[in-house]
């Protein structure tokens, strides 16, 4: 037999919602939630749609985020099946979406469904915030959805975000925080000549690299018991015009810090821009800080998760920092308690992305139960 959160994820998968369009996700759900009693407000900002659904007039709020969107299907010569037709094999949903985070989407649904039949009267308020616009650039969707509000001095106590957390078994892994993600891009201006005449140029890539070697060998910090020492990467280096005769005139490079709650934004800027000066570069530089690291390191949803995931899978749970970035660098900022519980993550992103049946179910009485934890009367 078909499961409820199994149908609605098949239902769910078929809408290609490739970021930043929600293709009819957002109503799929919508129907479903205002059936059983919840409130809803349609957010659209520039070519971005959104939703935040309310249940219960008072009290604290325990909202599930995520987002319909997904990353394109890339070569379908590369697909066994079609990523918009979900496809069931040998106990595995196929489909763009399975685990990253449309699974996740129908559980959190069917979660509500099956307690509010138990708990019509709960405590508190059950929320939803989602969004088409986590895949893409993220600048129309959560971050948006946060700043309405806050405008209605409305304010999320607790927040599960289904991102795919699970490493080896549903259970195995909550995030209670990510790191946080500055990029940059630096021009290192050069002097373009022949490169038989070098002493009448100035070669960039030359008189950046000893500045990136120092970059890359610098100790950001140590990190903590939650999180790992930052790091630096570099992630492009262009320069030149493909001739193999021309010394370039500027040097194009890209770099990203992932970066621990040990230091800020503020200082990794000021500490790179000294080495910068002190190789005596002359350059342009853009920094984008995409989050600041947050962090859930103990507190009623923690404790709620640990004990859904032992008493669904009976398993014990790992904290978890790893990663890279989610929608829940909006939410935390306001105060509210966050945490990321979903699939295992093998295959998002991937060709014949898929998410185990079974687990889908799981997934969805882990939810369940932690609504019972925090909520039920």
């Amino acid at each position: 037999m078909t499961s409820a959160t199994l149908q609605l994820a098949c239902d769910l998968i078929r809408k290609a919602s490739i970021t930043p369009e929600d293709d009819g996700c957002q109503p799929l759900m919508i129907e479903r939630l205002t059936a059983i009693g919840f409130k809803i407000e349609n957010l659209r900002f520039d070519d971005v749609d959104n939703f935040w659904a309310i249940r219960g007039d008072r009290g604290p709020i325990l909202a599930f985020a995520g987002h319909t969107d997904v990353v394109p299907s890339g070569d379908l010569k590369r697909w066994d099946t079609p990523p918009f037709e979900p496809t069931i094999k040998d106990g595995m949903l196929y489909g763009r979406g399975a685990a990253d985070m449309k699974g996740s989407l129908a559980a959190m649904v069917t979660a509500c469904e099956n307690f509010i039949a138990q708990h019509s009267n709960h405590k508190g308020r059950i929320a939803f915030l989602i969004t088409s616009d986590e895949e893409g650039i993220a600048a129309n969707g959560t971050v948006k959805v946060i700043e309405w509000l806050e405008q209605q001095n409305e304010k999320i106590t607790w927040c599960l975000v289904g991102e795919p957390s699970c490493t080896h078994k549903l259970g195995d892994t909550i995030k209670n925080g990510r790191r946080g993600s500055l990029g940059c891009e630096l021009t290192v201006k050069g002097k373009q000549g022949h490169v038989a005449y070098p002493h009448l140029a100035k070669n960039p890539i030359h008189m950046v690299s000893p500045a990136l070697a120092e970059l890359a060998a610098e100790q950001w910090d140590n990190g903590n018991e939650f999180f790992p020492a930052t790091s630096f990467q570099v992630s492009n280096i262009n320069s030149g015009t493909g001739a193999t005769n021309v010394i370039p005139g500027e040097a194009h490079i890209v770099f990203n810090f992932r970066f621990s709650t040990e230091t800020t934004d503020s200082e990794l800027k000021a500490r790179a821009e000294a080495i910068l000066k002190k190789h005596q570069l002359d350059y342009d530089i853009h920094w984008h800080l995409s989050g600041q690291p947050f962090l859930t390191a103990a507190g009623d949803l923690v404790d709620a998760a640990v004990n859904a995931i032992k008493k669904v899978a009976n398993i014990e749970t790992e904290l978890s920092t790893s990663g890279g970035t989610s929608d829940g660098r909006f939410i935390a900022p306001t105060g509210a308690q966050v945490l990321e519980l979903g699939p295992l993550n093998a295959t998002i992103h991937q060709a014949n992305e898929s998410v185990s049946i079974k687990d889908l179910d799981s997934l969805s009485e882990m939810y369940q139960q932690i609504l019972i934890e925090l909520l039920a009367n």
